[in-house]
């Protein structure tokens, strides 16, 4: 028998599960049901906007991974400055307090600012750093160059994820969240289709019979990983 797709299961399962099930059906021959086409018909649009809305939550975690390296390149680069200021040689001492000077227009605070705020900071401290009475500066200290390439390089990803996450927020007005999509479509999976499935295995097996099967492989695999994941989770009981 069908067993029903478990309510614990993650969002992206229930999403994999239902990807996994629509293309199960798209290859089954089942469209001369009178009911199965206009079901997934149905359930085709929850399976989609779910995506939607897991990719939504990968824009915001994709934005604070970048936001993480960003402010990691400001910190070597700061560290960088604070160790070359102390070089026996008096040029390359010279050469670090000028880059350092500029630097501390900015200081490693950005770091704490918002998300628009930071990026415009680090974009002016890249021209800044950019300029060419600086250049002839900058080539005297070891690895400068390279951090300051390595800050622009991750001042370009931040700024595409930030844009990335911004046009989801734009929509998030008139987007469902994931975890209410998942619900949703759980109910339609287990109220409508696995009922009707089990039914229709028991009243003609032979027409029915291989499809409902495959129904039933695709929950139970991803029910039981969601059954092992909680036993690991569910806390040792004490005597």
């Amino acid at each position: 028998m069908i067993p029903n797709l478990l309510s614990k299961s993650r969002v992206t399962e229930a999403d994999a599960v239902s990807m996994r099930i629509i293309s199960a059906f798209k290859s089954s021959g089942m469209d001369s049901d009178p009911h199965l086409p206009h079901m997934f018909n149905t359930l085709d649009p929850f399976s989609k906007n779910l995506t939607s809305a897991i990719n939504r939550s990968k824009a915001e975690s994709n934005l604070e991974e970048k936001d993480e390296k960003h402010d990691g390149e400001i910190r070597s680069f700061s560290y960088l400055l604070l160790g070359l200021l102390h070089h026996p040689d008096d040029n390359v001492k010279a050469a670090a307090q000028k880059v350092k000077k500029v630097f501390d227009k900015y200081g490693v605070s950005i770091t704490g600012k918002s998300y628009a705020s930071e990026s415009s900071l680090v974009a002016s401290l890249l021209n800044d750093l950019a300029k060419p009475n600086l250049q002839d500066t900058i080539a005297q200290l070891s690895g400068c160059a390279e951090l300051i390439a390595a800050l622009q390089a991750a001042q370009d990803e931040f700024e595409a994820a930030r844009l990335a996450y911004e046009q989801e927020k734009a929509q998030e007005s008139t987007a469902i969240s994931a975890s209410v999509i998942k619900r949703e479509l759980v109910d339609l999976l287990n109220g409508k289709i696995v009922v009707y499935l089990r039914a229709m295995e028991i009243i003609d097996e032979a027409t029915y019979g291989a499809f409902p099967r495959i129904i039933a492989k695709i929950i139970d695999d991803n029910n039981e990983t969601v059954k092992k994941r909680n036993k690991k989770e569910e806390p040792e009981m004490t005597v």
